[in-house]
């Protein structure tokens, strides 16, 4: 088996910004395995707040031999971009092999669209109007909060989105004090979600906290080995496949957190259609989608997902699995 990684960018749309800073381009990592005539790939996006480069993950991927299987990378990675990107490769590999679709290897129901949230770029509360406004049509909108000026920036996307259904993502910017303020606020203006109030390693205030709005598990989240340490303190996890490395275990973690009594929302960093495609499968009957990536950028894969009022579409075989 033959393995190759690549540094890909993509031009973003606009520039894109959260509480954690602005970027105008995403860049990812292409991993391809060739077995004799067929090639698999996958996608990943290293993310700095894991501690993870381009390089790392890269050098991660490089330093792989031999027969790989999905079973076996759990002993040679770690949950994260480089085994997700690995991991996605060899499920698209052996589709490719055996001539039929991923979702019918892992024994799933044909998947089917799903509506995805739209995600509004962190900006002054004007512009943000304006972005609501813009995107109204949309059922689903998604803001990137985590300042000291989050209210005005909500009311002004409310102001413009008025029919829509708010997602609200705090990146980890608020104190327990903080969101205990802002909650009554939240169910005012009819926010349906809030992902990561608190910094992960302090997420321990949520114990016990009145959650009237559901809040949701982002970076506390991350395989099925982090489940454990969320109860009492989240409603919903947020599964992305570059935290729990794969759609193998992002599988198993959707399992576990439905069999736990957890609702499951499916997310992205920001990357092509190649990255979103594995988890539209553990997207299906999610409680929330936010697979916006691809709507970001300027530029796409060839054969890039379908994006339409029924939502964001699987992917057909010349794109991945």
């Amino acid at each position: 088996m033959r393995i190759e990684v690549t540094p890909d960018v993509f031009k973003l749309a606009q520039v894109f910004t959260i509480s954690r800073g602005s970027r105008t381009e995403a860049k990812v990592l292409t991993v391809r395995l060739s077995d004799g005539g067929a090639q698999g790939w996958g996608e990943c996006v290293p993310y700095a707040r894991y501690g993870e480069t381009l390089e790392s993950v890269s050098a991660q991927i490089e330093g792989l031999s031999g027969d790989l299987t999905r079973d076996g990378l759990y002993e040679l990675l770690p949950a994260g971009a480089a085994r997700n990107a690995v991991d996605c490769a060899l499920w698209d590999l052996q589709a490719k092999q055996s001539g039929k679709r991923v979702w019918e290897l892992a024994g799933l129901a044909k998947p089917g669209p799903e509506i995805t949230a739209y995600t509004l770029s962190l900006a002054e509360p004007a512009e943000m109007q304006a972005q609501a406004g813009k995107h109204a049509h949309r059922p689903l909108l998604k803001i990137k909060l985590g300042t000291p000026d989050d209210m005005p920036r909500l009311e002004a996307v409310r102001a413009g989105a008025p029919k829509s259904t708010i997602i609200v993502d705090a990146n980890e910017g608020w104190s327990a004090d903080v969101y205990a303020d802002l909650a009554p606020h939240l169910v005012r203006l009819g926010v349906a979600l809030v992902e990561q109030p608190l910094p992960a390693g302090e997420d321990d205030a949520l114990t016990g906290m009145a959650r009237p709005v559901p809040v949701c598990a982002d970076e506390s989240a991350h395989d099925c080995s982090t489940l454990a340490d969320l109860k009492g303190k989240y409603d919903v996890v947020n599964i992305k496949l570059d935290k729990t490395g794969g759609l193998t275990e992002a599988l198993k973690l959707r399992a576990a957190a439905l069999a736990e009594g957890y609702d499951v929302m499916v997310g992205c960093m920001v990357g092509s259609s190649l990255a979103m495609a594995p988890a539209t499968l553990v997207a299906q009957g999610a409680k929330v989608v936010d697979l916006d990536g691809p709507l970001l950028l300027g530029e796409d894969r060839e054969h890039a997902l379908k994006f339409d009022e029924d939502g964001v579409h699987p992917p057909v075989a010349e794109l991945w699995g």
